[in-house]
């Protein structure tokens, strides 16, 4: 049953153009062609690149995160409560109105301290501002390494300048070693934020991300299964192009440098647009769904690639409009607007409101206090402890 699933799913007819076949990819001593099996080393690379990220983290970045001042926010601890702790753990971690009111009969306490007990339970797990920092040094350092290495390897082919050069001589097109190692470090990378992924950041778009990643790891996979490597390249270095300016502008925001941060948020939302709704549309999606059709007709791979690049782009008008509207702040308001993308922690809204509002009740008391006895005295009359009482029944003023 292997072997036909094995057969079935290795059919010329899904992966190449009519009228070529797998006999057709054999290899020579000069000739060398993209092999199924080569993806493979992918994996041990990816965990070659996530031990090598932990020791940065720690050697590096956390380091660098304690010189350039990055301290994380003091949270105040949640008090050991089991009760509370098995529900957080087993049931809901934001519980409903009417399941606080019955912890809190559980438990003896008033509701207004369960929802504090809650709040600052996440919180706990929430990430700290140096765990930020270090995860956006990787990423940078990533970022802008695989951007000029896809630059030094595409500066000298001719479909980098010339986008109908990647149908040249398709699907017959050898693979340069150069290219083979591009495309393992960019599949090794995504692979390693698949493995990480439950222990980095979560941010709002969580669940985007993992389509994200998902759609680039089938797409590199593929690419290189049906020899799309030259399609491939750029899509990757489109995508480096902008990340390389998110991240940094995420460390200085987290070093609270406000002017460097929006300087960079403004070059990166201009780099993002124009790259992810004008280039790649053009460059990519027009070059494989109308320039390949002058070189063989429309095929299984050709429809499953241009989904997965199509995928990609509703990602990409998904991403533009929250930067759109960030854009618009910044314009309106002359700041950068917290990235929507982050969970704020809650004690930023909801405890220091708390906060404010005993603040509130603790100065109504001292008003009233005071216009109690500014009352008085319009009377003619003060308080006892100003005046002095004399045994002859006389009062005299102090």
């Amino acid at each position: 049953m292997a072997r036909s699933l094995y057969e079935w799913l290795w059919q010329h007819e899904f992966w190449l153009p009519p009228g070529i076949t797998w006999e057709d990819m054999q290899e020579t001593e000069d000739i060398h062609y993209p092999q199924p099996r080569d993806l493979l080393l992918s994996i041990p690379f990816a965990l070659i690149l996530v031990v090598i990220r932990c020791a940065f983290e720690r050697a590096i970045a956390l380091p660098l995160s304690s010189k350039l001042g990055v301290k994380d926010k003091q949270r105040p601890n949640a008090q050991p409560n089991p009760m509370l702790e098995t529900f957080y753990s087993t049931r809901s971690k934001n519980p409903e109105e009417g399941e606080m009111i019955s912890l809190a009969k559980q438990c003896d306490l008033p509701v207004r301290k369960v929802e504090r007990w809650f709040r600052r339970r996440r919180n706990a797990d929430r990430p700290s501002l140096s765990k930020k920092f270090c995860e956006a040094c990787w990423r940078f350092t990533f970022y802008i390494t695989a951007f000029f290495t896809g630059l030094a390897v595409l500066y000298d082919k001719p479909w980098f300048w010339d986008h109908r050069e990647c149908w040249t001589g398709y699907p017959q097109q050898p693979l340069q070693p150069s290219l083979f190692w591009y495309y393992m470090l960019e599949l090794s990378f995504y692979w390693s934020l698949v493995f990480t992924l439950p222990f980095d950041v979560k941010r709002k778009d969580f669940k985007e991300q993992i389509v994200h990643h998902a759609a680039t790891i089938f797409l590199i996979g593929f690419s290189y299964c049906a020899n799309y490597i030259r399609i491939g390249t750029l899509v990757l270095v489109i995508h480096d192009a902008s990340d390389c300016f998110l991240e940094p502008t995420k460390i200085f925001n987290y070093m609270k440098w406000k002017q460097t941060c929006d300087i960079l948020f403004m070059i990166f939302s201009a780099v993002f647009l124009i790259s992810r709704l004008v280039i790649y549309p053009y460059t990519v999606l027009y070059n494989t769904y109308y320039y390949s059709m002058e070189i063989f007709k429309p095929f299984f791979g050709y429809y499953f690639v241009n989904t997965l690049l199509i995928i990609l782009q509703l990602l990409h008008v998904f991403w533009s409009c929250l930067i759109i509207h960030m854009v618009y702040k910044f314009i309106l308001q002359g700041t950068m607007e917290k990235d929507m993308r982050s969970d704020t922690e809650e004690s930023e809204k909801d405890e220091e409101r708390e906060k404010t509002q005993e603040k509130e009740k603790n100065g109504i008391t001292c008003f009233s206090n005071v216009t109690s006895n500014s009352y008085i005295q319009r009377n003619g009359s003060e308080p006892l402890n100003n005046r002095t009482h004399l045994t002859n029944g006389h009062v005299k003023e102090r």
